[in-house]
């Protein structure tokens, strides 16, 4: 659990016991520049009568702002309390739980040769060592695979799944006997397999259809409505195609609930200036929500142009807040902004025309990047620090989750022109020959977030 004041203060004292009394590493005090940090967590074992029997701290590794690197340390467990067994190593799962609720991607301890086949058996991995006060440690690290989960979830069936439809239609008759027409591919066809829309053949259309989460049009019709016009303007405008028209599938119980949804939609359709074609309305079913968007571009962006050696950038709207009932998942910036800035930023592949584009989707910065990746035929490193990010978000919430606004690019190094007023862009990575994503921290470490492709579908 985590400590109150007096706790906090007893674990100190264990501290002073353990370090400086017992193994004598410091010669006074363990105290240091982590205990005045106001975001270290300390966390305690306490015995049956509400007595402190041990405890260990977490707090971020870097000063300044968290990027989701933190480090557990001091861990402590009282002379008396040790014959019990089992405490140190139910503090260190406590820690590992606890920065799992925190947002955090890194996770590491200076662990004593002594204490490294308890971590061991825990399941962390040794990555170096290093002296603490002349004392030799073990540099050891936690491995997260939030990324890898959220990924498996909601991307890496897909390339299984989609099989079927990525056979090329059949030669056959155009309009008359004889008249045969050559094979056709499927899923965006060649160089847009796996794109975030689809050029439609001999024509300057592309289109998207996204659905919306069953949950959402269930609990937050309205909201859901928004976003179904939103994802989809942002599929098509990171073809770098203008949109010009929306259809909808709504499915509801009744018919409030259906109006609701479209109350939503129609306010979205406004405020991108995009206008509601058609679509399908049906009553007495499960909520559902579907939504199709058509632009036109006459040079569509794909979004597996990246090479090997391209610099990748993110163009992200840090305004705004976390939805309500849905933190750390859902980034809205976009229900608080005039029709003038969601146009502009929608916008803003059509103007710059990189070599490559993704909407940021439901697999986060990390996942998207690894899309773009894949579909480049690349492996890609993403410098965490250099991600921007909103003051509120937890760094790797924010890496993670699904943004109002946020478009990567790709492009030979020092020809980005991604830029709207409305937005913040930055060099964050490069694509690379290496497998999946990895991302790259500020002691010049690289972790693996994505070991392998995100989608399946291979390159474009």
């Amino acid at each position: 659990m985590i400590a109150d004041p007096a706790q906090r203060a007893e674990y100190l004292r264990i501290r002073r016991e353990v370090f400086v009394r017992e193994q004598g590493i410091f010669t006074a005090d363990d105290r240091d520049r982590i205990d005045e940090d106001t975001r270290t967590v300390v966390l305690v074992a306490l015995g049956p009568e509400g007595e402190v029997l041990g405890g260990v701290r977490v707090a971020p590794v870097p000063e300044g702002r968290d990027i989701g690197w933190w480090n557990g340390s001091r861990l402590a467990v009282r002379r008396g309390a040790r014959r019990a067994g089992g405490i140190g190593s139910a503090l260190v799962r406590e820690a590992c739980s606890t920065i799992a609720g925190l947002g955090v991607l890194r996770f590491d301890a200076t662990v004593q040769l002594g204490a490294a086949v308890l971590f061991d058996h825990l399941g962390w991995q040794r990555v170096g060592t290093t002296t603490v006060q002349g004392v030799p440690h073990l540099l050891m690290q936690w491995p997260i695979d939030r990324v890898q989960r959220l990924v498996t979830g909601t991307k890496s069936a897909l390339g299984g799944v989609l099989e079927p439809l990525g056979r090329a239609v059949p030669a056959g008759a155009a309009s008359g006997p004889g008249a045969a027409v050559p094979p056709r591919p499927q899923l965006g066809g060649q160089g847009f397999v796996g794109d975030d829309a689809a050029p439609v053949p001999g024509t300057d259309l592309v289109a998207a259809c996204d659905a919306i989460l069953p949950a959402m049009v269930d609990r937050d019709p309205e909201w859901a409505g928004w976003c179904g016009v939103l994802v989809n303007v942002h599929d098509v405008a990171a073809m770098g195609a203008e949109p010009v028209g929306l259809l909808d599938a709504i499915g509801a119980r009744t018919v409030r609930e259906a109006r609701r949804v479209a109350e939503g939609i129609a306010e979205a359709s406004r405020a991108w200036a995009v206008p509601v074609l058609g679509g399908h309305t049906q009553f007495g079913v499960d909520p559902s929500l579907s939504v199709t968007a058509i632009g036109r571009a006459a040079r569509p962006v794909p979004g597996g142009g990246g090479r090997p050696g391209h610099d990748l950038h993110l163009t992200a709207d840090l305004h705004g807040a976390w939805r309500p009932g849905y933190e750390g998942r859902q980034w809205d910036s976009s229900s608080t902004r005039t029709p003038e800035a969601l146009q502009d930023l929608a916008g803003t592949v059509r103007r710059a025309r990189p070599a490559a584009a993704k909407d940021v989707s439901m697999g986060g910065i990390i996942g998207t990047a690894g899309m773009l990746a894949e579909a480049s035929g690349t492996g890609a490193v993403l410098d965490v620090a250099a991600v921007p990010a909103p003051g509120a978000a937890a760094h790797g919430d924010w890496l993670t989750c699904f943004p109002g606004f946020g478009m990567l690019t790709a492009d030979p190094r020092g020809e980005n022109r991604m830029s709207s007023r409305f937005a913040t862009t930055a060099r964050v990575g490069t694509l690379d020959d290496g497998p999946g994503v990895r991302l790259r921290w500020p002691d010049g470490v690289e972790t693996t977030a994505l070991d392998a492709a995100v989608t399946g579908l291979g390159t474009a």
